[in-house]
């Protein structure tokens, strides 16, 4: 018998007549010996009983590649020439329909194109095609600073993406505070959308260098407010900002003069300082000229003037830059839980769904009042202290040094009570003296420290939701009978002419609930009423026509939830339903839907809490919960 090597690497044994044996196959399985290696083999068997041996030659990719760019430069075997004007590039369809689906549409469909033996192809210039060829026949071309914005634009069109990732890398590599608003652009005009954010983000985050250069003066101004409008752009000042508007106004101010108020309303006039707002903003020609500009400068000036007023016109020029030093979070400052009177003071970040701890309360007391001035300052006044006596104490919490400092006391104890501050005073409304009901209003000036007593309310109640709006007081519900049964009566003080006026009444009855005011509408939600105990249904006031209506009810029912109102959303906290059944759930209402979602966790359940936003120095606020 002879012997015959089978391609799978094993010997054959072959009959005399060269015919395989009928009856049975002998295979010989050939060892490599130890240390033995094939130079041309791209592997060898994995075991050494393996059957088959799978054989690839690493290289033959290239050499192919190799020897159809000889053939291309030989112009061997062509079959279409690309003509980029009028400079002719020999190639083969299918290498071009390999590596361009540009192409292997062209080519592939019924288009003239596909016939023509000359192909026309415009918007490339012929250096890139020829370095595109390059690529297409050796995988490999150079990059520069001089051919990279022309090889991506072709690499684009000509829909080679590897190339186009590859020219959109070197250009971020290559990006500084002098190129990245032109980097973004021109990414932006090519659909390259990584490249295009992390310029965006590149140059908000280099803003003040970046708006001081050459680039930024050229941009439209739709771009110009792409950027400031950011809640990302990074600036010391909105000083800075304006200062930057101003400097690209005035590079081209007869075309930019018509639309600078549209750029102007994204400069975030309110939280610039009104010596600035004065000396600097209000004096520039273009302001004085404009009606729209004059009309932001007002907005920002009351934002200055009535600081208690300022949730009444939150904008998105009044919300703090991202980078800023303070952040605006919600405190939610003590409460119960099965009677147990918690001290603790803690703030709720919306943004990032974290709570951390501050400074906790002098004292245990609970059913107290709470309200944030215009100067960023709490004040907590009266409560009850854990032998079920009345608070007649005032603390005003400080966050930059995130402390309580003693005020002085109201004139008389409260617990239960409803506080409001309106036009720079603390207004204390009703509550229980320990005794009785109490129908008396007392009000804190912050500038003398001291309390005086206003005109009483028509009629005495406990736990009743008091909001203040547009310069008046307004008190919704309460109760007045010894089991807190809710009731629905609605007043409202104007302390220009100290009197109290009934207005609608509330559709259900409530006490212990909670009210906002957000867009204009106060929002009265939960609370209590014998014939419906704990509720979830929200109601909604309208000043202007003196009518109520119902919005969509929340999820859980609350008697004596904290609320808040950030960022044009509602946030309800804790609350009780039922007796000893505490929440620790918070609900967030979204208006433009009319809907409420379950938005995050109390770090314990209670009810009885008091809430208010507050920007709060992020340096002193303490490990996350």
């Amino acid at each position: 018998m002879a012997g015959m090597l089978h391609p799978t690497g094993s010997s054959v044994v072959v009959g005399t007549d060269g015919n395989l044996p009928s009856s049975s196959l002998h295979y010989h399985r050939q060892r490599r010996p130890s240390g033995d290696s094939d130079s041309t083999s791209g592997g060898e068997p994995s075991k050494e009983t393996s059957d088959e041996y799978h054989f690839e030659e690493h290289s033959h990719p290239k050499e192919v590649l190799r020897g159809l760019n000889e053939l291309r430069k030989e112009n061997h075997f062509c079959d279409v020439t690309l003509s980029v004007d009028n400079v002719k590039f020999p190639a083969h369809r299918n290498v071009l329909a390999s590596f361009s689906p540009y192409f292997k549409a062209m080519f592939t469909s019924k288009l003239a194109e596909s016939r023509q033996s000359v192909v026309v192809v415009n918007g490339v210039e012929p250096a890139m095609m020829s370095l595109l060829l390059e690529y297409a026949y050796t995988s490999s071309l150079t990059i520069t600073r001089a051919n990279v914005q022309s090889l991506l634009s072709a690499a684009n069109l000509l829909q080679i993406l590897p190339v186009r990732d590859a020219a959109c890398s070197f250009l971020e590599w290559h990006m500084d505070t002098t190129n990245c608003v032109g980097i973004h652009c021109f990414a932006e005009t090519h659909a390259c959308t990584v490249l295009q954010e992390r310029a965006r983000q590149f140059t908000l985050q280099n803003f003040s260098e970046v708006g001081n250069g050459e680039e930024f003066l050229g941009l439209s101004p739709s771009k110009v407010v792409e950027f400031i409008s950011s809640d990302d752009l990074v600036v010391d000042r909105e000083e800075s900002v304006f200062q930057v508007v101003m400097r690209w106004f005035m590079h081209s101010p007869e075309p930019r003069k018509i639309e600078f108020h549209r750029v102007l309303e994204h400069v975030r006039l309110p939280l610039i300082s009104p010596y600035f707002l004065h000396d600097c903003v209000e004096s520039m020609p273009i302001i004085r000229q404009s009606p729209e500009c004059r009309h932001l400068v007002e907005e920002a000036k009351m934002f200055h003037l009535l600081p208690d007023r300022r949730t009444q016109i939150s904008t998105p020029r009044t919300k703090l830059r991202n980078n800023s030093s303070t952040v605006t979070v919600i405190v939610a400052v003590g409460g119960e839980d099965d009677k147990v009177v918690l001290r603790s003071v803690e703030c709720y970040d919306p943004i990032t769904r974290h709570w951390r701890t501050l400074a906790c309360l002098p004292f245990a007391v609970s059913k107290h009042g709470l309200v944030a001035s215009g100067s960023n300052r709490l004040y907590l006044a009266g409560g009850e202290f854990p032998d079920g006596s009345a608070s007649h104490s005032m603390w005003r919490y400080d966050p930059v040094l995130n402390v309580w400092h003693e005020m002085a006391p109201m004139l008389i104890p409260r617990s239960e009570l409803g506080l409001a501050m309106l036009d720079g005073f603390v207004y204390a409304v009703g509550g229980w003296e320990g005794t009785y009901r109490l129908d008396s209003v007392e009000r804190y000036d912050p500038e003398t420290n001291s309390w005086e007593l206003v005109p009483p309310m028509k009629m005495a109640v406990t736990s009743p939701a008091v909001v203040a709006h547009d310069g008046m007081l307004y008190v919704t519900g309460g109760a007045i009978l010894e089991d807190g049964d809710g009731i629905e009566l609605v007043e409202r003080f104007d302390p220009r002419t100290n009197t109290w006026t009934h207005l609608a009444p509330m559709l259900i009855p409530r006490s212990g609930s909670a009210a906002c005011v957000l867009d204009g509408y106060i929002y009265v939600v939960g609370g209590w009423h014998a014939s419906t105990e704990n509720t979830n249904k929200v109601e909604r006031y309208d000043i202007q026509t003196n009518t109520w209506e119902f919005r969509a009810s929340m999820i859980e029912r609350r008697y004596r939830p904290g609320i808040a109102v950030l960022h044009g959303r509602i946030f309800v906290l804790g609350g009780e339903e039922g007796w000893d059944r505490y929440h620790d759930t918070i609900e967030c209402y979204f208006p433009e839907t009319d809907s409420w979602q379950t938005f995050g966790d109390l770090p314990t359940s209670r009810s009885w809490l008091s809430c208010v936003p507050l920007q709060v120095n992020k340096n002193i606020q303490c490990d996350e919960s």
